[in-house]
């Protein structure tokens, strides 16, 4: 009996798919989604643009400690140092102009160019104390600025919808801000470490060593990207072909790659006397006119906290050192200061790790949610202690740890979570956004922190409050329209 059932239900079932015979493609096209959701880049080049960023992270952080000393060596003062952290940032988004119009979507072309630009810019900062010139450490960090360029293409490939899967974008992106964590961590704690050495030479000393030692990283590192790094195979072209003569009705010969040959189609229609609009124009503006209110807002809301993420980070780690250094109880030096900024971000790396395996299962807003708030008690927590003058090497830990999590986590969602609400191709638009963001949020942030004490450090923790409530005013207004996918 039950034999005679399956006999059954099997010829009932080809016969379904006799009548239906999209059935088949429908699992095909299901099995299909699926694998695009998950699917990731090659596994070198992925390891290369990961390490990059982490470099580049490095490269930001290992002045930090002692360029406040450095500077004032030099005649410069707190504030020309917090500039001399942050204006590699502006340099970067201004670099982006370019980059961007010659890239054609590519990304070893930019790899190439911040490679060379952090060698001679690491190269420059270290010549400073030799000649004496101390606005050669500000040009050091101005080449520095077009190799940090290359930020927003490790963002762009890591949210990338011809390589990245929807449900892989926040899983890359807790990468990358892992290789952040390890750079807040490890640049400052060499740059002390170094600085406290001293290396007592009028070449390589506790000033200019990290800016030769980078630069031997960078030179190692750019052969590994020209023997192993794979771009994304570039889609076929169309081309047309014109014979130049100007006679009535001259044929337009289109040559099209399709699926590896050459077809070729000739068009006799006459020359046309001006030029048709762009269809890459009349598309952008297809799109733009798709785009909700919602989404605009939701575009807005990830911009603002890529801005305030980063410019409470820079402004922390700017603020730190000089803080340290002038107050009664801590007297720090660029070694101490290094130390305590590595130990804050060190401690907070096995949570950022966990980060990486929650990414998968909690949604982007979630996060956004918990590190703002984990943020935001740090600094509330730091404005009682000012008030009531109980700061110790204690209590200023608790606030640069909850600090440095809080907004390094909030950081991990801003650019994946536009990327899976915008269609595939705004991915390069959303990108520069986020990174414009997160540059004007470094470069402001690093100056406010080199002023904070001179401003006042109640003003200094104040504004940062302040920008904080805008930001949670924004994602609970927009709560519901932040729901993603996970993963």
């Amino acid at each position: 009996m039950s034999t005679s059932l399956f006999v059954q239900m099997t010829d009932l079932k080809r016969l379904l798919n006799q009548i239906n015979p999209f059935s088949s493609r429908h699992e095909t096209s299901d099995n299909h989604s699926e694998e695009e959701e998950y699917k990731l880049p090659n596994m070198a080049s992925l390891v290369i643009m990961l390490s990059m960023n982490l470099l580049l992270q490095v490269s930001f952080f290992i002045v930090v400690s002692s360029s406040n000393k450095y500077a004032e060596y030099l005649g410069g003062n707190a504030t020309f140092s917090g500039i001399v952290i942050g204006i590699p940032t502006a340099f970067a988004g201004l670099s982006l102009i370019p980059l961007t119009k010659y890239d054609k979507g590519m990304y070893k072309m930019p790899l190439h160019v911040s490679c060379c630009f952090a060698i001679l810019g690491h190269v420059a900062y270290a010549l400073a104390f030799r000649v004496n010139f101390l606005y050669l450490i500000l040009i050091g960090r101005c080449l520095n600025g077009v190799a940090f360029s290359m930020f927003m293409y490790c963002k762009r490939y890591c949210t990338d919808p011809r390589i990245v899967g929807t449900r892989r974008r926040t899983t890359l992106a807790s990468w990358l801000v892992i290789g952040q964590g390890m750079g807040m961590s490890l640049g400052p704690f060499l740059g002390g470490v170094l600085y406290n050495i001293g290396f007592s030479n009028s070449i390589f000393n506790g000033y200019t060593s990290p800016g030769w030692i980078m630069a031997g990283i960078y030179v190692g590192f750019w052969v590994l990207v020209t023997q192993y790094f794979e771009d994304i195979p570039q889609p076929p072209t169309v081309m047309e072909l014109q014979p130049a003569s100007n006679s009535n009705a001259p044929p337009i010969i289109s040559l099209e790659l399709k699926g590896g040959h050459a077809e070729v189609s000739p068009n006799y229609a006459s020359a046309p006397t001006t030029r048709p609009p762009s269809p890459v124009d009349e598309s952008f503006r297809a799109q733009l006119s798709l785009i909700t209110r919602s989404q605009w807002g939701v575009i807005t809301c990830m911009c603002w906290f890529a801005m305030l993420c980063f410019f409470i980070l820079g402004s922390w780690e700017a603020n730190l050192p000089v803080f340290g250094a002038a107050a009664e109880n801590f007297h720090w030096s660029p070694f101490a200061a290094g130390n305590f900024i590595a130990l804050g971000g060190i401690t907070s790396f096995p949570f950022l790790l966990f980060n990486l395996l929650a990414a998968r299962r909690t949604q982007d807003r979630k996060l956004l949610a918990f590190g703002t708030i984990l943020g935001l008690t740090g600094l509330v927590i730091f404005l009682s202690i000012l008030r009531t003058g109980k700061v110790n090497y204690g209590s200023l830990f608790a606030c640069w740890w909850t600090v440095a999590l809080g907004f390094n986590l909030a950081t991990t969602v801003t650019l994946s979570l536009l990327s899976k609400q915008l269609p595939p191709e705004w991915n390069s638009r959303t990108s520069m956004a986020i990174q414009y963001s997160n540059y004007t949020g470094r470069v402001t942030g690093a100056i406010w922190g080199g002023s904070g004490v001179s401003v006042g450090m109640l003003n200094f923790v104040g504004l940062e409050i302040a920008m904080v409530g805008i930001g949670a005013v924004l994602f609970t207004t927009l709560w519901r329209d932040l729901k993603t996918k996970t993963g």
